[in-house]
């Protein structure tokens, strides 16, 4: 491996869709690595020549048909991957692989939960809720140094939201859902790449709703995708952003590429 690796995460809701600006954002940016998540495609119709074309040799993928699915495009050799069924019914909604350095590398995509904020009212929001448990579990028991990444469907942070008081009550940020992301990432002392680097209060959103016409106006974002790494694999990040353009190309992802670099 080279002295630096640098890997991006992107929720890019339907790959075939927006195969166009994948290959702009590899293109671009050339990370080592790219995690894909809600694919929306399966292994069958995977664009595989396409993203071989731009030099990413190592592709291994978890699709389904219209619906989830995740993948990592590699530069480097991708090693036992595995797939954990967190939302245990079948779902396409995790992919881990290791890096030819040993590190593991784990890509999420956690339901979002509905529009109703109640287990019993929404059984979503119970799914949602028992995938994160399923989630603590296996990471509580973690020995790897890892980095795990993806579309974790909360923004756990006041400054995480446009608004803390008025999404209070919204799916993604309320407090139950903060409660039990904030219980995974003290289950291994996973480090919240974003906020290291961007320290709250600082503004950092990933997504923008479609319903807006113009994203720009209002600026109603939210953080909802996430890098978290071990401490020692943190201790080796050099630089964290988010490409905040890609949120304007032609028919955009309602999410942003992020993109970390570390030093080996």
């Amino acid at each position: 491996m080279a002295n630096t690796l640098t890997v991006a995460s992107w929720n890019i809701n339907s790959v075939r869709f927006r195969l166009p600006i994948v290959e702009k954002f590899l293109t671009e940016e050339a990370p080592d690595i790219l995690c894909l998540q809600e694919t929306k495609a399966e292994d069958s119709v995977f664009p595989l020549a396409a993203l071989r074309k731009l030099g990413y040799e190592h592709i291994v993928m978890n699709g389904q048909k219209m619906h989830h699915g995740v993948c990592i495009i590699s530069k480097l050799p991708l090693i036992e991957d595995q797939r954990n069924d967190w939302q245990a019914n079948g779902e396409a909604r995790h992919l881990g692989v290791r890096l030819p350095n040993g590190w593991r590398l784990e890509n999420v995509y956690i339901p979002a939960g509905g529009d109703i904020p109640d287990r019993d009212a929404n059984p979503k929001f119970g799914q949602k809720l028992d995938f994160l448990g399923r989630m603590i579990d296996w990471s509580g028991a973690l020995k790897e140094p890892t980095l795990l990444v993806g579309d974790f469907n909360i923004a756990p942070l006041e400054s995480d939201v446009w608004s803390h008081k008025q999404l209070l009550d919204v799916v993604s940020h309320t407090p139950i859902e903060v409660e039990t992301l904030n219980a995974l990432q003290a289950s291994h002392d996973w480090v919240d790449l974003g906020r290291r680097f961007f320290p709250a209060p600082q503004r950092l959103y990933t997504w923008w709703s479609y319903r807006a016409k113009d994203w720009t106006v209002g600026d109603r974002g939210r953080r909802l995708d996430h890098m978290w790494a071990s401490p020692d694999v943190a201790a080796a990040a050099v630089a964290h952003r988010v490409l905040e353009p890609a949120r304007s190309w032609e028919k955009p992802s309602d999410h942003i590429p992020l993109i970390t670099r570390f030093r080996l």
